[in-house]
């Protein structure tokens, strides 16, 4: 049978048997001892009445009553013997505790309903015939019934309904600590989730740092050592390309502290909106509004031509001014592109193509074979700059495909979107002559111009 619900098992459980706790087991118990004192005490008329030697009573009371010990795992077998022994008038106690065990247990309202009528009917009929065979003969039949009623009612009544309202007080308590172990854990899910974005941001905010302090430096530094090797080259044969070289050098050198200065300036500003990342980082957007364009183009290649790569500028498209981000992710992609071409193609011819379109501006870096007459600078190589390429390129729905040549050479490419907005900042003019229709292709081609990339 279903037992009460207050003994069910679980973390916390150290009561013997079927009991969930010492405490429930010690109660039970007593509540059985004193029901078997009492039937015991009522067994001694119940043995005289019907002929049996007073021990018998006595044992038969101590039987019946201790039966209650088993209320909370049977409560259906306690109030069916209760019923039982009705007739006896033994187990007034074993009764009514047995009702309220019942109703308030997890047994179908049914079979509550069913035995509680039950018990009520019996108990009536016991009450009306001794009441009856008690009193004398004058006193009305009416007296009786209502008599054994009131009994009846008193004594089954309150206990079944007195274990409803505590059963449905304890489900409803049970409900509410399921509830609030619920909410726990998703408070703590919650928190979890936080933390995992926050340091998810921790992270993003730490790549984005070191490539920017990649593209700063990398390029600038760069050409400041490929300068410096042409003046320990010429520095004898030539004084004055030497002088000229030292200069470029301290203009590289000037030009990367003033972007080092810019982007320190905005990873200590103390003032940031609070609010959702969106497709690209605050921070980074924030950044882009004072670092380089498309504009500058033109001067970045010509900072490479002037340390001694043979360079050429091709531009399709008359573009205007993009999103800063993208003017800046473009601005990027080429330095970097240039900055591996001084480091792995010494010598060789590079070709920077540019083509604007209705949504969308493309770029790409192609360089041949090294010469190998022209002796690198030795630059070092890390293996970041393609990664923060890639990194930049997606981070704004573009695509970025590199790879080698069938010439040799190698190849960068990029798409990225973006609709040029009203000029805010110069549009970039051709630096090599009038733009040209095959610097790259556009529709269809594009996706052919990135594949041939690989």
């Amino acid at each position: 049978m279903t037992s009460t619900g207050e003994e069910q098992g679980g973390a916390g459980r150290d009561g013997p048997l079927w009991w969930g706790r010492r405490g429930q087991a010690a109660f039970d118990v007593g509540l059985a001892a004193a029901s078997a004192l009492e039937c015991a005490v009522e067994g001694v008329p119940f043995a005289r009445e019907a002929g049996l030697p007073v021990w018998a009573g006595v044992l038969f009371g101590v039987v019946v009553g201790s039966v209650l010990v088993l209320r909370r795992r049977w409560p259906v077998a306690v109030v069916l013997v209760g019923i039982a022994v009705s007739p006896t008038a033994v187990g007034v106690l074993l009764g009514v505790v047995g009702l309220y065990t019942l109703a308030a247990s997890e047994v179908p309202r049914r079979i509550t309903v069913g035995l509680g009528a039950m018990s009520l009917a019996a108990t009536y009929a016991v009450i009306y015939v001794r009441t009856r065979a008690d009193v004398e003969a004058d006193v009305g039949n009416g007296f009786v019934t209502a008599l054994a009623v009131f009994i009846a009612v008193a004594l089954n009544v309150p206990p079944v309904l007195f274990g409803l309202y505590m059963g449905a007080r304890r489900r409803l308590m049970e409900s509410l600590r399921e509830r609030a172990d619920s909410l726990e854990r998703e408070l703590g899910l919650l928190a979890d989730r936080a933390e995992e974005r926050a340091e998810w941001a921790r992270q993003e905010e730490r790549t984005r740092i070191a490539r920017e302090m990649h593209d700063v430096v990398a390029h600038r530094v760069s050409l400041m050592v490929v300068h410096a090797a042409a003046v320990q080259a010429v520095a004898r044969k030539d004084p004055e390309k030497a002088a000229r070289n030292a200069a470029l050098v301290g203009d590289m050198g000037r030009q990367a502290l003033t972007e080092l200065r810019e982007m320190l300036g905005v990873l200590r500003a103390q003032e940031r909106p609070a609010a959702a990342p969106p497709a690209v980082p605050a921070a980074v957007a924030a950044q882009a509004e004072d670092g380089p364009c498309l504009a500058e183009l033109e001067a970045l290649v010509g900072q490479s031509r002037a340390a001694g790569m043979a360079v050429e500028l091709l531009v399709q498209g008359d573009g205007g001014a993009y999103a800063a981000e993208v003017e800046q992710t473009a601005y990027r992609v080429v330095q970097e592109a240039l900055t591996n071409c001084h480091k792995h193609a010494p010598g060789a011819r590079v070709v920077v193509r540019l083509a604007h379109r209705d949504a969308e501006v493309a770029m790409q870096v192609e360089n041949g074979p090294s010469d190998g007459a022209v002796q690198g600078a030795g630059l070092p190589s890390g293996g970041n700059g393609l990664v923060g390429m890639r990194e930049r390129v997606v981070a704004l729905g573009g695509v970025f495909v590199s790879g080698a040549t069938e010439a040799g050479g190698w190849r960068v490419s990029a798409v990225l979107p973006g609709a040029p907005c009203p000029a805010t900042r110069p549009t970039t003019r051709p630096a090599t002559g009038p733009a040209t229709h095959s610097a790259v292709p556009d529709g269809a081609g594009r996706a052919a111009s990135l594949g041939d990339a690989t």
